[in-house]
Protein backbone atom coordinates (compact mmCIF):
# COMPACT_ATOMS: atom_id res chain seq x y z
CA UNK A 1 0.00 0.00 0.00
CA UNK A 2 1.15 3.54 -0.77
CA UNK A 3 0.02 6.56 1.25
CA UNK A 4 -1.02 9.54 -0.86
CA UNK A 5 -0.50 12.89 0.91
CA UNK A 6 -2.25 15.91 -0.60
CA UNK A 7 -1.47 19.42 0.65
CA UNK A 8 -3.09 22.36 -1.12
CA UNK A 9 -1.22 24.97 0.95
CA UNK A 10 2.38 23.74 1.06
CA UNK A 11 3.95 26.30 3.35
CA UNK A 12 4.43 27.13 7.03
CA UNK A 13 3.12 24.57 9.50
CA UNK A 14 1.32 22.72 6.67
CA UNK A 15 4.66 22.08 4.94
CA UNK A 16 6.28 21.18 8.25
CA UNK A 17 3.75 18.42 8.89
CA UNK A 18 3.87 17.06 5.32
CA UNK A 19 7.67 16.94 5.36
CA UNK A 20 7.66 15.08 8.67
CA UNK A 21 5.12 12.56 7.40
CA UNK A 22 7.06 12.05 4.18
CA UNK A 23 10.27 11.51 6.13
CA UNK A 24 8.51 9.05 8.43
CA UNK A 25 6.83 7.06 5.63
CA UNK A 26 9.75 7.34 3.17
CA UNK A 27 9.24 5.13 0.09
CA UNK A 28 5.64 4.34 1.07
CA UNK A 29 4.55 7.91 0.42
CA UNK A 30 3.60 10.11 -2.54
CA UNK A 31 3.26 13.84 -1.84
CA UNK A 32 1.21 16.15 -4.09
CA UNK A 33 1.21 19.86 -3.29
CA UNK A 34 0.33 23.36 -4.41
CA UNK A 35 2.24 26.55 -3.45
CA UNK A 36 1.21 28.33 -0.26
CA UNK A 37 -0.70 31.13 -1.95
CA UNK A 38 -4.33 32.31 -1.86
CA UNK A 39 -5.54 29.93 0.85
CA UNK A 40 -9.20 30.90 0.35
CA UNK A 41 -9.03 29.84 -3.31
CA UNK A 42 -7.09 26.70 -2.44
CA UNK A 43 -9.95 25.69 -0.13
CA UNK A 44 -12.51 26.23 -2.89
CA UNK A 45 -10.84 24.70 -5.91
CA UNK A 46 -7.82 22.57 -4.99
CA UNK A 47 -9.86 19.35 -4.82
CA UNK A 48 -10.90 19.78 -8.45
CA UNK A 49 -7.30 20.38 -9.45
CA UNK A 50 -5.94 17.34 -7.61
CA UNK A 51 -8.68 15.10 -9.01
CA UNK A 52 -7.22 15.75 -12.45
CA UNK A 53 -3.52 15.73 -11.62
CA UNK A 54 -2.85 13.12 -8.91
CA UNK A 55 -0.94 10.24 -10.55
CA UNK A 56 -3.00 7.07 -11.01
CA UNK A 57 -1.97 4.09 -8.91
CA UNK A 58 -3.80 0.89 -7.88
CA UNK A 59 -1.98 1.00 -4.53
CA UNK A 60 -3.61 4.11 -3.05
CA UNK A 61 -6.28 3.77 -0.41
CA UNK A 62 -9.54 5.39 -1.50
CA UNK A 63 -12.54 6.74 0.32
CA UNK A 64 -15.31 4.29 1.28
CA UNK A 65 -18.29 4.37 -1.07
CA UNK A 66 -20.55 6.37 1.26
CA UNK A 67 -17.89 9.08 1.57
CA UNK A 68 -17.29 9.14 -2.17
CA UNK A 69 -21.02 9.71 -2.73
CA UNK A 70 -21.01 12.48 -0.12
CA UNK A 71 -18.04 14.13 -1.81
CA UNK A 72 -19.94 14.31 -5.09
CA UNK A 73 -22.82 16.04 -3.34
CA UNK A 74 -20.43 18.52 -1.74
CA UNK A 75 -19.02 19.64 -5.09
CA UNK A 76 -22.57 19.97 -6.44
CA UNK A 77 -22.16 17.48 -9.28
CA UNK A 78 -25.39 16.60 -11.08
CA UNK A 79 -25.93 12.96 -12.04
CA UNK A 80 -25.37 12.38 -15.73
CA UNK A 81 -25.30 8.76 -16.87
CA UNK A 82 -22.35 6.58 -15.92
CA UNK A 83 -20.15 9.54 -14.95
CA UNK A 84 -21.60 9.44 -11.43
CA UNK A 85 -22.00 5.74 -10.72
CA UNK A 86 -20.73 4.67 -7.31
CA UNK A 87 -20.18 0.97 -7.90
CA UNK A 88 -17.16 -0.68 -6.31
CA UNK A 89 -14.17 -0.28 -8.60
CA UNK A 90 -10.53 -1.34 -8.37
CA UNK A 91 -8.21 1.49 -7.39
CA UNK A 92 -7.10 2.44 -10.88
CA UNK A 93 -10.61 2.45 -12.32
CA UNK A 94 -11.99 4.44 -9.41
CA UNK A 95 -9.34 7.09 -9.84
CA UNK A 96 -10.34 7.41 -13.50
CA UNK A 97 -13.99 7.56 -12.42
CA UNK A 98 -13.18 10.50 -10.12
CA UNK A 99 -11.39 12.27 -12.94
CA UNK A 100 -14.38 11.58 -15.21
CA UNK A 101 -16.65 13.12 -12.59
CA UNK A 102 -14.46 16.22 -12.47
CA UNK A 103 -14.35 16.56 -16.26
CA UNK A 104 -18.11 16.12 -16.58
CA UNK A 105 -18.70 18.73 -13.89
CA UNK A 106 -16.42 21.19 -15.65
CA UNK A 107 -18.11 20.67 -19.02
CA UNK A 108 -21.55 21.20 -17.49
CA UNK A 109 -20.53 24.61 -16.13
CA UNK A 110 -20.71 23.36 -12.54
CA UNK A 111 -19.25 26.40 -10.80
CA UNK A 112 -20.79 28.95 -13.13
CA UNK A 113 -24.24 27.49 -12.43
CA UNK A 114 -23.84 27.91 -8.66
CA UNK A 115 -24.21 31.62 -7.82
CA UNK A 116 -23.63 30.96 -4.11
CA UNK A 117 -20.00 30.13 -4.89
CA UNK A 118 -19.48 33.78 -5.73
CA UNK A 119 -20.91 35.35 -2.56
CA UNK A 120 -17.48 36.07 -1.07
CA UNK A 121 -15.56 36.53 -4.31
CA UNK A 122 -13.51 39.71 -4.33
CA UNK A 123 -13.84 42.11 -7.21
CA UNK A 124 -11.34 41.37 -9.93
CA UNK A 125 -10.69 37.77 -8.89
CA UNK A 126 -11.31 35.01 -11.46
CA UNK A 127 -14.19 32.58 -11.31
CA UNK A 128 -13.55 29.24 -9.53
CA UNK A 129 -13.10 27.39 -12.84
CA UNK A 130 -10.50 29.87 -14.04
CA UNK A 131 -8.82 29.67 -10.64
CA UNK A 132 -8.52 25.87 -11.00
CA UNK A 133 -6.74 26.32 -14.32
CA UNK A 134 -4.28 28.73 -12.71
CA UNK A 135 -3.49 26.62 -9.64
CA UNK A 136 -0.77 24.70 -11.44
CA UNK A 137 1.12 27.86 -12.37
CA UNK A 138 4.41 28.14 -10.54
CA UNK A 139 4.21 31.01 -8.08
CA UNK A 140 7.06 32.29 -5.96
CA UNK A 141 5.95 32.40 -2.34
CA UNK A 142 8.37 35.18 -1.45
CA UNK A 143 6.75 38.58 -1.26
CA UNK A 144 8.00 41.49 -3.33
CA UNK A 145 6.02 43.97 -1.30
CA UNK A 146 8.09 46.97 -0.17
CA UNK A 147 6.78 46.45 3.37
CA UNK A 148 9.14 43.47 3.70
CA UNK A 149 11.59 44.26 0.89
CA UNK A 150 13.44 46.86 2.95
CA UNK A 151 14.08 44.34 5.73
CA UNK A 152 15.73 41.63 3.62
CA UNK A 153 19.17 42.63 4.83
CA UNK A 154 18.03 41.86 8.39
CA UNK A 155 16.64 38.36 7.76
CA UNK A 156 19.43 36.63 9.69
CA UNK A 157 20.39 39.28 12.22
CA UNK A 158 20.90 38.26 15.82
CA UNK A 159 18.35 39.71 18.23
CA UNK A 160 20.74 39.22 21.14
CA UNK A 161 23.13 41.71 19.50
CA UNK A 162 20.39 44.38 19.48
CA UNK A 163 19.58 43.77 23.12
CA UNK A 164 23.18 43.39 24.32
CA UNK A 165 24.23 45.78 27.05
CA UNK A 166 20.76 45.87 28.59
CA UNK A 167 20.04 44.01 31.79
CA UNK A 168 17.49 41.31 31.02
CA UNK A 169 15.06 42.32 33.77
CA UNK A 170 15.31 46.01 32.80
CA UNK A 171 14.40 45.50 29.13
CA UNK A 172 10.95 46.55 27.93
CA UNK A 173 8.37 43.84 27.41
CA UNK A 174 9.10 42.01 24.14
CA UNK A 175 5.94 41.05 22.21
CA UNK A 176 6.08 38.66 19.26
CA UNK A 177 3.48 38.05 16.51
CA UNK A 178 4.52 34.99 14.41
CA UNK A 179 1.62 34.68 11.96
CA UNK A 180 0.87 35.04 8.25
CA UNK A 181 0.41 38.63 7.16
CA UNK A 182 -3.20 38.12 6.11
CA UNK A 183 -6.59 39.30 7.30
CA UNK A 184 -7.67 35.95 8.80
CA UNK A 185 -4.92 36.30 11.41
CA UNK A 186 -6.46 39.53 12.67
CA UNK A 187 -3.53 41.95 12.27
CA UNK A 188 -5.89 44.94 12.53
CA UNK A 189 -6.87 43.94 16.07
CA UNK A 190 -3.26 43.25 17.03
CA UNK A 191 -1.90 46.60 15.83
CA UNK A 192 -4.87 48.49 17.23
CA UNK A 193 -3.95 47.21 20.68
CA UNK A 194 -0.23 47.96 20.20
CA UNK A 195 -0.96 51.50 19.04
CA UNK A 196 -3.03 52.09 22.18
CA UNK A 197 -0.04 50.97 24.24
CA UNK A 198 2.12 53.39 22.26
CA UNK A 199 -0.31 56.27 22.83
CA UNK A 200 -0.02 55.72 26.58
CA UNK A 201 3.80 55.79 26.37
CA UNK A 202 4.06 52.28 27.74
CA UNK A 203 7.49 50.68 27.09
CA UNK A 204 7.55 47.59 24.85
CA UNK A 205 9.34 46.03 21.90
CA UNK A 206 7.68 44.06 19.12
CA UNK A 207 8.88 41.50 16.57
CA UNK A 208 6.71 40.65 13.57
CA UNK A 209 7.93 37.29 12.28
CA UNK A 210 5.19 35.97 10.02
CA UNK A 211 5.42 35.29 6.30
CA UNK A 212 3.99 37.80 3.82
CA UNK A 213 2.59 37.13 0.37
CA UNK A 214 1.81 39.25 -2.67
CA UNK A 215 -1.14 41.04 -1.03
CA UNK A 216 -0.38 42.55 2.38
CA UNK A 217 -3.01 44.36 4.47
CA UNK A 218 -2.30 48.11 4.61
CA UNK A 219 -2.22 48.05 8.40
CA UNK A 220 1.31 46.59 8.36
CA UNK A 221 2.99 49.54 6.66
CA UNK A 222 0.85 52.02 8.60
CA UNK A 223 1.61 50.45 11.97
CA UNK A 224 5.34 50.15 11.30
CA UNK A 225 5.63 53.93 10.83
CA UNK A 226 3.79 54.69 14.07
CA UNK A 227 5.54 52.04 16.16
CA UNK A 228 8.96 53.37 15.13
CA UNK A 229 11.71 52.47 17.60
CA UNK A 230 9.46 49.94 19.36
CA UNK A 231 10.06 47.55 16.44
CA UNK A 232 12.90 45.07 17.00
CA UNK A 233 12.32 42.97 13.89
CA UNK A 234 9.94 43.24 10.96
CA UNK A 235 9.76 40.41 8.46
CA UNK A 236 9.86 36.70 7.76
CA UNK A 237 12.82 34.68 9.06
CA UNK A 238 13.37 31.81 6.61
CA UNK A 239 15.97 30.03 8.75
CA UNK A 240 14.38 28.02 11.54
CA UNK A 241 17.31 28.69 13.89
CA UNK A 242 16.80 32.45 13.58
CA UNK A 243 13.06 32.05 14.02
CA UNK A 244 13.36 30.01 17.20
CA UNK A 245 16.01 32.35 18.56
CA UNK A 246 13.60 35.26 18.08
CA UNK A 247 10.89 33.35 19.95
CA UNK A 248 13.30 32.56 22.79
CA UNK A 249 14.15 36.27 23.14
CA UNK A 250 10.47 37.29 23.38
CA UNK A 251 8.30 37.51 26.51
CA UNK A 252 4.73 37.35 25.19
CA UNK A 253 3.30 35.72 22.07
CA UNK A 254 -0.08 36.94 20.83
CA UNK A 255 -2.74 35.55 18.54
CA UNK A 256 -5.59 37.66 17.21
CA UNK A 257 -6.67 35.03 14.68
CA UNK A 258 -10.17 34.83 13.26
CA UNK A 259 -9.46 31.47 11.64
CA UNK A 260 -7.33 28.76 13.23
CA UNK A 261 -7.44 24.96 13.15
CA UNK A 262 -4.56 24.26 15.53
CA UNK A 263 -2.13 27.09 16.21
CA UNK A 264 1.32 25.61 15.63
CA UNK A 265 3.05 28.99 15.89
CA UNK A 266 1.55 29.60 19.34
CA UNK A 267 2.58 26.19 20.66
CA UNK A 268 6.12 26.65 19.29
CA UNK A 269 6.39 30.04 21.00
CA UNK A 270 5.22 28.62 24.33
CA UNK A 271 7.77 25.82 23.98
CA UNK A 272 10.40 28.58 23.55
CA UNK A 273 9.30 30.22 26.81
CA UNK A 274 6.74 32.82 25.71
CA UNK A 275 3.62 33.69 27.69
CA UNK A 276 0.64 33.11 25.35
CA UNK A 277 -2.39 35.36 24.95
CA UNK A 278 -5.05 33.90 22.65
CA UNK A 279 -8.71 34.52 21.81
CA UNK A 280 -11.19 32.56 23.89
CA UNK A 281 -12.44 30.99 20.67
CA UNK A 282 -11.53 28.68 17.80
CA UNK A 283 -9.19 25.88 18.85
CA UNK A 284 -7.37 27.79 21.59
CA UNK A 285 -9.51 26.74 24.61
CA UNK A 286 -8.67 23.12 23.74
CA UNK A 287 -4.95 23.84 23.97
CA UNK A 288 -4.40 26.59 26.53
CA UNK A 289 -5.63 26.98 30.13
CA UNK A 290 -8.18 29.74 30.79
CA UNK A 291 -5.69 32.26 32.20
CA UNK A 292 -4.06 32.58 28.76
CA UNK A 293 -7.31 33.44 26.96
CA UNK A 294 -9.01 36.80 26.38
CA UNK A 295 -12.54 37.53 25.14
CA UNK A 296 -12.23 41.07 23.75
CA UNK A 297 -9.51 43.40 22.42
CA UNK A 298 -10.05 45.49 25.55
CA UNK A 299 -9.12 42.52 27.73
CA UNK A 300 -6.03 41.92 25.61
CA UNK A 301 -5.04 45.57 26.00
CA UNK A 302 -5.42 45.47 29.80
CA UNK A 303 -3.31 42.32 30.07
CA UNK A 304 -0.54 43.83 27.95
CA UNK A 305 -0.76 47.16 29.78
CA UNK A 306 -0.11 45.35 33.02
CA UNK A 307 2.76 43.33 31.52
CA UNK A 308 4.36 46.49 30.09
CA UNK A 309 4.43 47.97 33.58
CA UNK A 310 5.61 44.71 35.16
CA UNK A 311 7.45 42.55 32.57
CA UNK A 312 8.90 40.52 35.43
CA UNK A 313 5.45 38.91 35.82
CA UNK A 314 5.78 37.01 32.55
CA UNK A 315 9.53 36.47 32.82
CA UNK A 316 9.13 34.64 36.12
CA UNK A 317 6.00 32.81 35.03
CA UNK A 318 5.99 29.03 34.57
CA UNK A 319 3.57 27.87 31.89
CA UNK A 320 0.70 25.89 33.44
CA UNK A 321 -0.35 23.96 30.36
CA UNK A 322 1.07 20.93 28.58
CA UNK A 323 3.24 20.98 25.44
CA UNK A 324 4.90 17.55 25.39
CA UNK A 325 1.85 15.92 23.79
CA UNK A 326 2.23 18.10 20.69
CA UNK A 327 5.82 17.06 19.94
CA UNK A 328 6.68 14.81 17.02
CA UNK A 329 8.17 12.34 19.50
CA UNK A 330 4.66 11.91 20.93
CA UNK A 331 2.69 12.09 17.67
CA UNK A 332 4.92 10.50 15.02
CA UNK A 333 4.02 6.89 15.78
CA UNK A 334 0.31 7.75 16.01
CA UNK A 335 0.35 9.30 12.55
CA UNK A 336 2.12 6.27 11.10
CA UNK A 337 -0.32 3.86 12.73
CA UNK A 338 -3.27 5.81 11.36
CA UNK A 339 -1.88 6.08 7.84
CA UNK A 340 -0.75 2.46 7.55
CA UNK A 341 -3.77 0.81 9.19
CA UNK A 342 -6.09 -1.37 7.13
CA UNK A 343 -8.93 0.65 5.56
CA UNK A 344 -12.16 0.70 7.55
CA UNK A 345 -15.52 2.37 7.02
CA UNK A 346 -14.94 4.68 9.98
CA UNK A 347 -11.55 5.98 8.78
Amino acid sequence: MCVLLIEAFYGGSHKQLMDLLQEELQEDCVLCTLPAKKWHWRARTAALYFMQTVPISPNYRFMPEHKLAHFKKVIGAKRSGDAYQTVVLPGQQKCRALMKTSNAASKSGLCEAQPRLHTTQHEGLPSPLIAVARLNESEASESTNPCQEEDKQHLTFNLSNILSGQDYQQRPLHIVWPHRWEHDKGPETFFEVLLKLKEKDLPFHVSILGEAFSEIPDIFSEAKKVLGSSVLHWGFLPRKDDYFQALCMADVVISTAKHEFFGVAMVEAVYCGCYPLCPKALVYPEIFPAEYLYSTPEQLFKRLQNFCKRPDIVRKHLYKGETAGFSWAALGSKFRSLLTAEPREDL
